[in-house]
């Protein structure tokens, strides 16, 4: 298995909403194995831009807490898969759960079909 898995961070830990955080760690995972962990900084923010600029890294999946319905979808017709309600912990904890099939997903925290207002997720 080789695989690049982006995590938005904030204070070097999963952000809980995708479109706010302040960095992506992009974990290099090959054979089961984290191979490497590399930090970028993403432009600001704008509806439908993260998926395409985290693409560019040849990710392959997202791991997030929080992300809104389209971005889902846009990860996805970039061939990369969203997987959300992820916990609060750092890129290394998560990919290491994800590779060991312990990662736990949660409800999606920035889930926009109604389940609060856009304002109580900075949206």
């Amino acid at each position: 298995m080789k695989k690049k898995i982006a995590i938005p961070l904030e204070n070097g830990l999963l952000c809980e909403h995708f479109g706010h955080c302040q960095q992506f760690a992009i974990v290099e995972v090959e054979n089961n194995v984290i191979t490497n962990i590399h930090q970028e900084t993403p432009p600001e923010h704008v509806p439908g831009l993260y998926p395409r600029w985290v693409a560019q890294f040849g990710v392959t999946d997202v791991i997030a807490g929080g992300m809104g319905q389209q971005a889902i979808t846009l990860f996805n017709q970039q061939n990369i898969n969203a997987f959300v309600g992820a916990p609060k912990k750092s890129a290394k904890e998560l990919v290491q759960d994800f590779i060991d099939n312990k990662l736990v997903l949660t409800a999606n925290y920035c889930n926009h079909d109604g389940g609060h207002e856009h304002g109580s997720c900075g949206h």
